[in-house]
């Protein structure tokens, strides 16, 4: 799972260069003002986008960040202060975070959907609740991250410490999905040999699958 996940994310590059329109924002803010350093972080967002063009590696996660920096800046722009640049992202981990907590309460943890999703399965280790409890430890893992950068970076902007909202962005972003993303390869992994298991299992009792059920009789 990690490696289809990093590709998403644009690999350990993409990762680092998400960090750059932010370390690029804040010196320009204070430098050269607010409208300079909106433009700069969308240049740099723009020509990451370029970059990864040219060396035809996957753009997606480069079209999401470009249109994410351009958010975070009409934001700022609309608010007049430069700490507005970072109130898109104070938000979304507000609502990322509530809804991986919402899906563990409802027992659909959003790891075990998507984990589901992608490997074509479905829903069926919904049937399973050892492998349902390991997607709940690797999802409250992902809502801990988000409600983190939430409580931390709102703390930060409502005291208007712009420099170190960036410091917080950065060093409670690709590090702590990182994180993240261990807990939730180990989860998968022991959720994934519990229901081999139980397969298994089930093979040994005589049960067959209805389609060879019916050709049996």
């Amino acid at each position: 799972m990690a490696p289809t996940v990093l590709e998403q994310l644009g690999g350990l590059s993409g990762l680092v260069y998400s960090t750059l329109p932010v370390i690029v924002f804040v010196p320009a803010n204070s430098f050269f003002g607010l409208a300079v350093a909106l433009w700069s972080a969308l240049g740099v967002a723009a020509a990451v986008l370029v970059w990864r063009l040219v060396q035809r590696s996957p753009i997606q996660p480069a079209i999401s960040g470009f249109f994410g920096v351009g958010i975070c800046a009409f934001i700022a722009y609309r608010t007049g202060d430069a700490k507005g640049y970072f109130l898109f992202g104070i938000y979304t981990s507000l609502v990322y975070g509530g809804a991986f907590v919402l899906s563990v309460l409802a027992r659909w943890p959003l790891v075990g959907v998507i984990w589901g999703y992608l490997n074509g399965k479905g829903t069926a280790w919904r049937h399973n609740r050892s492998a349902v409890r390991f997607y709940d430890v690797a999802t409250i893992a992902w809502a801990a991250v988000f409600a983190a950068r939430y409580v931390v970076q709102s703390q930060l902007y409502d005291s208007d410490q712009t420099g170190w909202l960036a410091v917080a962005r950065i060093g409670m972003g690709w590090p702590l999905t990182g994180v993240a993303l261990l807990v939730t390869l180990w989860a998968v992994r022991r959720a994934d040999h519990t229901l081999e298991a139980a397969s298994s299992a089930d093979r040994t009792d005589g049960t067959l699958p209805s389609d060879q059920a019916d050709r049996s009789s």
